[in-house]
């Protein structure tokens, strides 16, 4: 199902910086669930937590969810680059060997070289648990809140959309089930007419008669799988009315649907019942292709 929700929010942390916290989720149709999480590069500790929280929300569809995440105020202080520090260390003994000149002793010269001290990341040792982590999750949850929403308001109308195939189908199967008697008796009539013109003169036992028209009846007989698409329309209606995450079971429900519609084909040899399993078969196709976008 496709969706959106954003939500955003602003909180001090402890040692007076300001948190500023943008989430945007948007979801698109999806035989499962798949999630893409985009966060900062030095929050990537988050994702798994964040991923989580998605996946208790939500059962299927594409997920893409971005988190903008900014820090400014407070009082972050000043750390050294060790690997830069070791590489100006490495370049002036290089320097002195090769024009023979002592190496400098002493630090204070290389601390002024541009890279070597450098603010500390305000973000840096972002936790887990930690109050970043809070604020993260709970705009993550109030995104996916909206998002749920903007779902829910679809399924409804997607749900009166599957009703309306759904009765398309009983109507359909109610007049293929009305129309198998007269078939019965059409063919049984023409298997007698074609029976006696074989035998001619000679004399046919009722009794082999009776045989071969019991067995054209149950070549015909589609009483099981009008029983069947009746039960699966049932459980259309149980499991509409249940709602939930029930997209894989509809999507079930309608490949069996599929199955009986073709079944019912095969069996009636007649042209009436073969428009109407062609209408019943276009009903059920739209119903697979509808049960694809619920989750």
């Amino acid at each position: 199902m496709t969706g959106f929700g954003a939500a955003r929010a602003e909180q001090s942390l402890p040692g007076g910086a300001l948190l500023a916290v943008r989430a945007e989720v948007r979801t698109v149709n999806h035989k499962h669930l798949q999630v893409k999480v985009r966060l900062p590069q030095d929050h990537g500790v988050l994702e798994p937590a964040v991923e989580r929280l998605v996946r208790s929300r939500l059962a299927r569809g594409a997920v893409q969810l971005g988190i903008e995440i900014a820090l400014s105020g407070g009082e972050p202080g000043y750390d050294i680059d060790e690997a830069a520090f070791a590489r100006y260390v490495e370049l002036q003994r290089t320097f002195a060997e090769r024009h023979g000149l002592d190496a400098v002793d002493g630090v204070e010269g290389l601390l002024r070289l541009p890279g070597v001290v450098v603010p500390r990341r305000a973000s840096e040792g972002v936790a887990a648990d930690g109050p970043e982590a809070a604020v993260v999750l709970a705009v993550v949850g109030e995104a996916l809140d909206r998002l749920v929403e903007m779902r829910a308001d679809e399924g409804d109308a997607m749900e009166r959309d599957l009703r309306v195939s759904a009765s398309e189908v009983v109507r359909l199967v109610g007049e293929i089930e009305e129309r198998v008697p007269e078939i019965l008796v059409r063919h049984r009539a023409r298997l007698v007419e074609r029976v006696r013109d074989l035998a001619g003169d000679a004399s046919i036992a009722e009794a082999d008669l009776a045989r071969e028209v019991a067995l054209l009846a149950d070549r015909l007989d589609v009483a099981e799988e009008i029983a069947r698409l009746r039960s699966h329309l049932d459980q259309l209606d149980a499991l509409l009315a249940a709602g939930g995450a029930i997209g894989r079971k509809l999507d079930f429900l309608a490949q069996e649907f599929f199955r009986e519609a073709n079944t019912v084909g095969s069996k009636c040899s007649d042209s009436v019942v073969a428009h109407l399993v062609v209408d019943l078969k276009t009903q059920v196709e739209r119903l697979r292709e509808q049960v694809q976008n619920v989750e």
